[in-house]
């Protein structure tokens, strides 16, 4: 089982949705790992929209799309710009449904990464791991770690039937492997 084939596979089974799009930095031209799981996932051009480096515009723009209907792929290539998005996220997206007594529960899917190491360190400011301090954070978004290629599709799976929103955050050594 391959990292990089489950994930095409997921985005496959994700882009199947009707609901879904797909939002972000490398979504429609190549500049990192997750436009090739797009490509190779043949996810259709008019589902992908891709955005400048604003990361906490993106997630408010995720939002909005999710109140409106929409099941956002939210796609930050790096876990250390998504913390650029945290007022997004802590403030909003995990609070919306406390905020408005249950009227509005947005649900975005977060695909990123913790970048590889290998075969060269890009440094730390590209490569950090926030799990842990995402969950002590959020409170209404779940949290998927996927270290192995046999909890990828069961995981994405679980983001897109869930009532909440989640991050999914995939390890970029992995795809070497």
């Amino acid at each position: 089982m391959n990292y990089k084939d489950e994930m095409v596979k997921a985005m496959k089974m994700l882009a199947q949705d009707s609901r879904t799009l797909f939002i972000g930095q490398s979504v429609r031209w190549s500049g990192h790992i997750i436009f090739d799981t797009l490509e190779d996932a043949k996810v259709p051009m008019n589902k992908r929209y891709e955005l400048p480096v604003f990361e906490d515009s993106q997630l408010g723009i995720s939002t909005g799309l999710a109140l409106g209907g929409f099941i956002p792929i939210s796609i930050y290539p790096r876990m250390d710009f998504l913390i650029i998005a945290m007022n997004q996220l802590v403030n909003h997206l995990d609070k919306m449904n406390e905020m408005s007594c249950g009227q509005f529960k947005p649900k975005v899917i977060i695909r990123t990464m913790v970048g590889s190491k290998t075969p060269l360190n890009p440094g730390p400011q590209h490569c950090q791991n926030h799990i842990e301090g995402l969950r002590k954070m959020l409170t209404n978004i779940d949290i998927h770690c996927l270290n192995s290629a046999d909890i990828v599709l069961f995981s994405y799976l679980q983001a897109l039937e869930s009532p909440r929103s989640s991050i999914l955050v995939e390890f970029g050594d992995l795809y070497s492997d």
